[in-house]
């Protein structure tokens, strides 16, 4: 032992004092080897940890953002918990899919409606002479080819002439009345309107652009000329969005999601901050609904007032806001595996190049890789055969997946990637399952997601929105675009039509006939 005297006392006493101090240095010093030992593990846990976040960081800037594994890789569990069935080639399971047809290869033909010009090239009469006998040549068929050809924008300006009639008696003058339209006393036509709104909100063309491609064939309308109109735009078609909100609440299925969206001019809110964009998506089979709806804010309350009097399955992502909303109307909450399953693909992309071929984040994203390939499968069967596809073919899955997270979850640290992975999965589990209950009901909330997507590439573009107004127009007009789209109408041909028609209406009904999923295609065609 060290630091011992070099003679010893020969009192008793003395040497159990001294034994004593000797001890109670050990104890101190096994204590304080403790800590150390703590706190080194502390450091290397630190240390992997921003290790896997600047892996991440790598993948997301040069690696493929698939979340998928490669079936080789599916095949290289080793570990006692990894379930073998789970690596089972599926070719012996079988599933009745609808018959479809195979797409034929090679350049599309134009579309009929397209107007066709001809331009016949003919053979010089001279030389319609056979070589060989000197014959003269027969015309025996045509050889026709198509090219697309395309004629910039045409532009043309619609005068509105007035007749007025007037009495020689002095007292009376009658003028013929000017049509309702979209922007009263504004040079926007429906065509126009409808050419700019599609121009941003379909195709993310910023109204600056807009505004000096006019410039170019000589057209002088200034963006915030553009930027004025959108907003009466918006204002006007708010009761054709009144009903698709109630048509989208009507029925028992709703995804939502949100996203950020910057407005300059709000009250109490400095130009820099954060605002939102929530979007629904939803509505019966043959008539969906998608809305955008703006707020200041990401509380409990935003989706406790869109969804007021709603009644059935709200599908979201893992974020808490939405709980209230599920406990005030008695919903079923249902959650993304997408969520879940991009957690254990960034866990597997943490670990870098030399990540583990057999570790947890492998195996928790090979299994949900599985429910996913079930999905697939029956994708395009009815309801209710989804709902027993599901039940003979998702449930046995999930079980052993559960089986698997409970005895992963104590391994493995809640700060690294796959334990962050396991522990959303565990928090999830409940809403996860929910997509059993029904066929009609979505794997993950990826429908809402793509909803947004073009909300968020056009702001890349345009970057922020000025005003409270401005933000609310284009939520409303995002809202009609996205619907009309969703029911497989053109959105140029449908605004132009819808414009015109709709400064006309009188009553509701008129209105619910311009509808998305209700109006006739043919009519829209026809303008």
């Amino acid at each position: 032992m060290q630091n011992l005297p070099d003679k010893l006392p020969d009192d008793v006493d003395a040497l159990k004092t001294l034994v004593f101090k000797q001890l109670k240095k050990a104890d101190d010093l096994s204590e304080k080897n403790k800590q150390l030992a703590t706190k080194n593990q502390q450091y290397k846990t630190k240390i992997l940890s921003l290790q896997e976040q600047l892996n991440l960081a790598l993948a997301r800037r040069y690696a493929s953002s698939s979340e998928k594994l490669s079936p080789d890789q599916l095949r290289l569990f080793t570990e006692a918990e990894a379930d073998q069935d789970l690596l089972e080639d599926d070719s012996d399971e079988t599933i009745t899919v609808p018959a479809h047809k195979r797409k034929k290869s090679g350049r599309k033909s134009l579309p009929k409606a397209l107007p066709r010009i001809d331009v016949i090239h003919d053979i010089p009469e001279s030389e319609r002479i056979c070589p060989h006998d000197g014959a003269e040549l027969q015309e025996m068929s045509e050889v026709i080819s198509e090219q697309l050809d395309i004629i910039p924008a045409k532009i043309q300006v619609i005068r509105h002439i007035r007749k007025q009639y007037a009495c020689s008696c002095g007292q009376c003058i009658k003028l013929a009345p000017l049509p309702a339209q979209p922007i009263p006393k504004s040079m926007a036509s429906p065509g126009l309107l409808a050419h700019v709104t599609v121009s941003k909100y379909q195709d993310a063309l910023p109204l600056y652009r807009q505004e000096q491609i006019l410039q170019r064939i000589g057209v002088d309308l200034p963006r915030a000329t553009l930027a004025n109109w959108m907003i009466q735009a918006g204002q006007l078609i708010q009761p054709v969005i009144n009903l698709l909100r109630e048509r989208l609440l009507a029925y028992d299925i709703i995804q939502m999601d949100e996203t950020t969206v910057q407005v300059l001019t709000e009250p109490d809110k400095r130009a820099q901050s954060k605002s939102y964009l929530w979007v629904q998506r939803g509505g019966p089979p043959g008539q969906p609904v998608i809305l955008y709806d703006y707020d200041p804010g990401r509380g409990s309350g935003v989706p406790t007032r869109l969804l007021e009097g709603f009644k059935g399955y709200l599908q979201t992502d893992g974020y808490d806001g939405y709980n209230a909303v599920v406990i005030q109307n008695d919903l079923v909450h249902v959650g993304c595996m997408a969520h879940a399953r991009r957690k254990f693909s960034e866990a597997v992309k943490a670990q870098g190049r030399k990540k583990k071929k057999t570790g947890k984040a492998q195996q928790g994203l090979s299994f949900i890789q599985k429910l996913y390939h079930i999905e697939k499968q029956i994708k395009d069967l009815s309801p209710e055969e989804r709902y027993q596809q599901r039940l003979g073919k998702s449930v046995p899955v999930l079980n052993k997946l559960h089986t698997w997270l409970e005895a992963s979850l104590e391994q493995v640290p809640p700060t690294m990637a796959v334990g962050k992975a396991l522990n959303y999965l565990n928090n999830e589990w409940d809403k996860l399952i929910h997509y059993l209950d029904d066929g009609r009901l979505e794997i993950d909330n990826n429908g809402a997601e793509n909803a947004i997507r073009p909300f968020v590439i056009g702001r890349k573009n345009w970057l922020f929105s000025a005003s409270v107004k401005g933000v609310k127009a284009s939520a409303n007009l995002y809202s009609l675009i996205e619907t009309v789209k969703a029911n497989d109408l053109e959105p140029y041909a449908y605004l132009r039509y819808l414009f015109a028609e709709l400064p006309k209406a009188a009553t509701v009904e008129d209105i619910e006939r311009l509808l998305p999923g209700v109006i006739n295609p043919d009519q829209i065609a026809m303008r």
